[in-house]
C-alpha cells in the first residue's frame, strides 16, 4: 500500500512539474510567406489595419513584422503575437490549411477590406453549425489562406 501511494505521490508530482514547465508558454509570431513581402504588408496595413513593427533584411532575404495598434507607435508597444511576413521563392503554393486565424467583429465589412486591398474570399462565409459563429476563409495576395471567425454577439 506504502508503495502505491508513493508511486501516485510520483506521478501526481511529475504532472504538476509537466504543467508548470508548459504554463511559460505563449505565441511569439505567425509566419507568412510572399515573393513581395513589401506588397504582401502593404495588404494586411490596408485589410487588417496591421503596422509594420519591425524590418530585418539580408541580402536576397526580408522579413517584416507586424501588430495591431491605432498607429505605428501603438502596435509597437503592442505586446501580443505577431504577423511575421518573409520572404520565399515562389507564390505558387497548393496549401489548403490556413496558416494564421483572425478574429474579426464584422465579417462583412472584413470580406469587402479583403477585397478592396486586393485579396478574395474564398466562397461567402457561412454559420460554423449552432454555435452561432461565422466562419469566412480569404486568400492574399501571396496565395495563403487565411481563417476569419465572427464570434457570436453576446
Amino acid at each position: 500500500m506504502r508503495r502505491m501511494i508513493v508511486r501516485c505521490l510520483a506521478a501526481a508530482g511529475a504532472a504538476v512539474l509537466a504543467s508548470a514547465a508548459q504554463a511559460d508558454v505563449s505565441l511569439n509570431a505567425v509566419r507568412l510567406g510572399a515573393v513581395d513581402v513589401a506588397a504582401l504588408a502593404k495588404f494586411y496595413q490596408t485589410a487588417f489595419g496591421l503596422h509594420e513593427v519591425n524590418r530585418l533584411q539580408f541580402p536576397g532575404m526580408l522579413e517584416i513584422m507586424m501588430n495591431f495598434g491605432e498607429s505605428v507607435e501603438a502596435a509597437k508597444a503592442n505586446k501580443n503575437a505577431q504577423v511575421v511576413i518573409m520572404s520565399r521563392k515562389s507564390d505558387a503554393i497548393d496549401d489548403p490549411v490556413p496558416h494564421l486565424i483572425l478574429n474579426v467583429t464584422d465579417m462583412a465589412a472584413t470580406a469587402a477590406a479583403v477585397k478592396a486591398a486586393g485579396g478574395k474570399m474564398d466562397g461567402e462565409p457561412r454559420p460554423f453549425g449552432d454555435t452561432g459563429m461565422l466562419i469566412g476563409f480569404m486568400i492574399d495576395p501571396a496565395g495563403n489562406r487565411v481563417e476569419l471567425i465572427q464570434w457570436p454577439k453576446r
